[in-house]
C-alpha cells in the first residue's frame, strides 16, 4: 500500500493523514470544502481544523473525491451521519477490492446501522476494516504516542494496513470484531457527555468513577446484543477511549456535557462549535436500539433525555440515583 486516501479534513482527518505520510506513505486527503483543501495547499497547514500542524509535501489536498478513491487504500473520516451520502458519492470510482478503513464514530440515526455496515452497503465491492481507540487529534499529528484497535475479518488484510499506517508512535492493535470496536468508539461519545455532566454539576470524582464503571457495562451489554465480544470493549477501542474521552476538556463530547452540566443550553454550545460531537448524535439511536433489543442502558437514556426530550440535568440525575439496588455485573 503505497498511497492512502483519507477522505474528510477534519481534525482527526488530517492527523491520519499526517500520520500515514510519517509511515512512509504518499497521501491523498480530500476535503469537502473546496476552499479548505485550497488553503491546506497554499499555506501547508490545516489552519481551520487543526492549526499549528506543519504537513509535510506528501500530503496533496483535494477537493475531488475521485483522486481519493484512486489510492491503495481509503480511510473514511467523515462524520458519522454524512457516511452513506459520502461513500453513495465514491462508488462510481472505487477500484474493487480496495480497503474501506471506517474512522467515524457513530450509529446512523436513520437506520440504526453500524458504520461498517453503512459502508458494505455503499460500496459493496470493497472489505471493510474500523480503525477505533483513544485519540486525540492534535496529539496524534504531533507524533507523540497513541495506540488503537485496527479490526478486520481478514487478517492479512489488517496486517497489510497496519504495516500501512502504523509507526513506532502510533500503533495499531489487531482484533476481528468489527461491531464491538464500532460500539465502543459510538457509544463512549454518548458517556463522555453524561461524564461532563457530571463535573459540571459539581457531583465529585465518584460519582464519575461510578459512571465510567456502569458505563462500561452498558457498553458491553449493547456490544454484545449486537454481535461483539465483551473482551473487545475492555481494550483500547473500549476502556481504553472511555477513558480518554470522558475525563479530558480536550474532548468534544466531555465539553458539551460540562457546558450543559454548567446550566448552558445545547443549542447555545453547538452554535460556537465548527466540529460535530457525535454523542449528540448517537444518544437517541442507541437508546432506541437498546430497546428494540431488550437490554437496559439507564445512564445513555438519562443523557438522551437531557440532550433530545427536555429533561433537566438534576431530574435526570435524580432518576439515575433512584433506580433499585442490583447485583455488579453487565
Amino acid at each position: 500500500m503505497h498511497t492512502i486516501g483519507v477522505v474528510g479534513a477534519g481534525a482527526w482527518g488530517t492527523a491520519l493523514a499526517a500520520t500515514a505520510r510519517r509511515a512512509g506513505r504518499q497521501v491523498v486527503l480530500w476535503a469537502h470544502e473546496p476552499e479548505v483543501a485550497a488553503a491546506i495547499a497554499a499555506t501547508g497547514e490545516n489552519a481551520r481544523y487543526l492549526p499549528g500542524v506543519a504537513l509535510d509535501a506528501g500530503v496533496r489536498p483535494t477537493a475531488d473525491l475521485g483522486e481519493a478513491a484512486a489510492a491503495d487504500a481509503v480511510l473514511l473520516v467523515t462524520p458519522a451521519q454524512h457516511l452513506r451520502a459520502i461513500c453513495t458519492r465514491l462508488a462510481s470510482a472505487w477500484r474493487p477490492g480496495t480497503a474501506a478503513v471506517v474512522c467515524a464514530k457513530g450509529i446512523e440515526v436513520a437506520t440504526g446501522a453500524l458504520m461498517a455496515e453503512v459502508v458494505a452497503q455503499a460500496l459493496p465491492t470493497a472489505p471493510v476494516a474500523v480503525l477505533s481507540g483513544p485519540t486525540f487529534a492534535i496529539e496524534v499529528a504531533r507524533g507523540l504516542p497513541a495506540a488503537v484497535t485496527l479490526a478486520c475479518a481478514d487478517a492479512a488484510l489488517g496486517a497489510s494496513l497496519v504495516e500501512a499506517i502504523g509507526t513506532p508512535t502510533f500503533r495499531p492493535y489487531l482484533s476481528d470484531d468489527l461491531v464491538g470496536a464500532q460500539v465502543g468508539g459510538a457509544v463512549k461519545n454518548v458517556l463522555a457527555i453524561g461524564c461532563g455532566i457530571v463535573e459540571g454539576r459539581s457531583l465529585g470524582d465518584n460519582a464519575r468513577a461510578a459512571l465510567i464503571t456502569r458505563g462500561l457495562a452498558e457498553l458491553m451489554r449493547f456490544a454484545i446484543a449486537k454481535g461483539g465480544k465483551a473482551e473487545t470493549l475492555m481494550g483500547l477501542s473500549g476502556l481504553g477511549d472511555l477513558i480518554l474521552t470522558a475525563a479530558s476538556s480536550q474532548s468534544r463530547n466531555y465539553s458539551l456535557g460540562l457546558a450543559l452540566g454548567g446550566g448552558r443550553s445545547l443549542a447555545e454550545v453547538l452554535a460556537g462549535r465548527h466540529s460535530v460531537t457525535e454523542g449528540v448524535w448517537t444518544a437517541g439511536v442507541v437508546v432506541r436500539e437498546a430497546a428494540s433489543l431488550g437490554i437496559e442502558m439507564p445512564i445513555c437514556a438519562a443523557v438522551d433525555a437531557i440532550l433530545n426530550h427536555g429533561a433537566a440535568v438534576d431530574d435526570a440525575v435524580n432518576a439515575l440515583l433512584a433506580r433499585p439496588f442490583r447485583t455488579e455485573g453487565i
